[in-house]
């Protein structure tokens, strides 16, 4: 069984930073292609960041595009989000998600487990 458990989610400021980080349980994390969504109220959840599994390759989507950067140290088992000139609008539940790939591969859907989300508020 996977567990993924995300911390790091707080209030900030606007243009400040926060660094999201989120633990997965076992010995196969670097099994694992990685992600990053978020969720605002009454939106859909949506990819903000994607890394493949030994991280040589990323993917940001363009709203995270020059502030957001995904990272992951596979011998922590941890992958990290760190948001920097955070806005109001990022305001969201941030959720990090794992699936099942060792290529080279970013994965930008089919994440098959889930951690329980870190809320991140930014005030203007």
């Amino acid at each position: 069984q996977v567990q993924l458990v995300e911390s790091g989610g707080g209030l900030v400021q606007a243009g400040g930073s926060l660094r999201l980080s989120c633990v997965v349980s076992g010995p196969t994390f670097s099994m694992y292609g990685m992600g990053w969504f978020r969720q605002a109220p009454g939106k859909e959840r949506e990819l903000i960041a994607a890394i493949n599994w030994n991280g040589d390759r990323t993917y940001h989507a363009d709203s995270a595009k020059g502030r957001f950067t995904i990272s992951r140290d596979n011998a922590k088992n941890t992958v990290y989000l760190q948001m920097n000139s955070l806005k109001p609008e990022d305001t969201a539940v941030y959720y990090c998600a794992a699936r099942l790939g060792r290529s080279g591969t970013v994965y930008t859907g089919g994440y098959n487990y889930w951690g329980q989300g870190t809320q991140v508020t930014v005030s203007s």
